[in-house]
């Protein structure tokens, strides 16, 4: 009797129902985990991914099953994931970035806009090249929005034109982030000279007050006016930077820079990841969709290099070209970077500041992106 309950155990076990697919996608998680805590690559994100994914992938669990026929209810992460599927979460950790972010550079400068729009320039041709592989365009538009270097912004656009892409998208975005400071320095200093390099930028003028409290109401008007489907982002974005420059809302600032948006994090993390079962994500895609991502990134910062360049030949030499690569959304990572190969190439120049003007830009950059193709390949 006590071999059959120790049998009947063993049979009913995750043991027993564990597929190569599964042990593969196990894997990964572990490798994931590696790089976020080893490599510190996007730890407060890749952390609850691979977890998320480790969760999704033990047989038998139900964490990720839906409400049953006969009245039982669904597992944890299914629920959890109806913040992703409904686009709360991205918009509520656009909330905190709004809080986190300071505008007065782009204020001061706001040719740096023009930055951030040709930052975006890797959307365009990762969705070309996708389309050219066989992706429908929903689908296409969903891998572009990776060269926007936004995680929040490319789980927003896919749990909305291509669901089923939301894995491998997500963990590219935010790979590719982690990874910037490996990608974009060989790019900035292929594309620029060592003398554009040394260039040092005057500092930007004072930004008053009532420019910083006026600058998120008017992008708001202006912005959702244009793309009324991007005004979750946009909205919750300017909300939150309205909370942190109004100055009459501390105890709001502060929660939603910190407790709300570490709270969304880890849900938004541990659900996108569990979206990775090992039979719809170890495919052709998968990987078509990772390289692809990865000619995002680097066209995206190729764009905004190449328009900081002309912006430096046209103001006769008062732009440093590498505050174009800044232009991408990954704030302040991107801006960092731009600060290291500006000290690199001249010691004592400080490009940080100067350098957040486009990477902010980038942020309002990568939601219109995301709103102008949910305009057209939306349903």
């Amino acid at each position: 009797m006590f071999l059959e309950a120790l049998k009947k155990l063993w049979m009913d076990s995750g043991y027993m129902a564990l597929s190569w697919q599964s042990l593969t996608m196990i894997l990964i998680s572990g490798v994931l985990i590696y790089l976020a805590i080893a490599k510190k690559f996007e730890p407060l994100l890749l952390l609850p991914i691979a977890f998320g994914i480790l969760l999704a992938n033990l047989p038998l669990t139900g964490l990720t099953s839906g409400p049953m026929a006969d009245g039982q209810p669904g597992g944890l992460l299914y629920y959890l994931y109806q913040g992703v599927k409904l686009g709360i979460y991205p918009s509520l950790i656009f909330l905190g970035i709004g809080a986190m972010t300071d505008f007065g550079p782009l204020i001061a400068r706001p040719g740096n806009l023009i930055i951030g729009a040709g930052a975006q320039f890797g959307i365009a041709v990762a969705f070309v090249i996708a389309v050219a592989l066989g992706f429908r365009p929903a689908e296409a538009a969903s891998i572009g929005i990776i060269g926007g270097a936004d995680g929040p912004t490319a789980i927003y656009l896919t749990t909305r034109l291509a669901p089923k892409l939301l894995a491998p998208i997500s963990i590219a975005a935010y790979s590719y982030m982690a990874l910037i400071p490996m990608i974009q320095p060989p790019i900035m200093r292929l594309l620029t000279t060592k003398k554009e390099r040394e260039i040092v930028m005057k500092q930007t003028r004072h930004v008053s007050r009532l420019e910083k409290i006026c600058f998120p109401i008017i992008v708001t008007i202006i912005c959702v006016l244009l793309l009324p489907s991007v005004a979750p982002l946009i909205g919750m974005l300017m909300l939150g930077n309205l909370f942190r420059e109004s100055g009459v809302a501390e105890r709001l600032t502060d929660t939603v820079q910190n407790s709300l948006i570490n709270i969304v994090t880890v849900f938004l993390g541990v659900t996108v990841g569990a979206t990775a079962d090992g039979t719809t994500f170890l495919k052709s895609a998968t990987i078509k969709i990772i390289l692809l991502g990865l000619v995002a990134f680097m066209f995206s910062t190729v764009g905004g290099l190449l328009i900081a360049k002309l912006m430096s030949v046209v103001t006769g030499g008062k732009i440093n070209p590498l505050i174009g690569s800044a232009g991408v959304s990954a704030v302040p990572m991107a801006a960092r970077v731009a600060q290291i190969e500006g000290q690199r190439a001249k010691p004592g120049n400080y490009l940080l500041m100067h350098a957040m003007g486009p990477n902010v830009a980038g942020v309002i950059g990568s939601a219109v992106a995301a709103g102008i193709l949910l305009s057209l390949f939306g349903h």
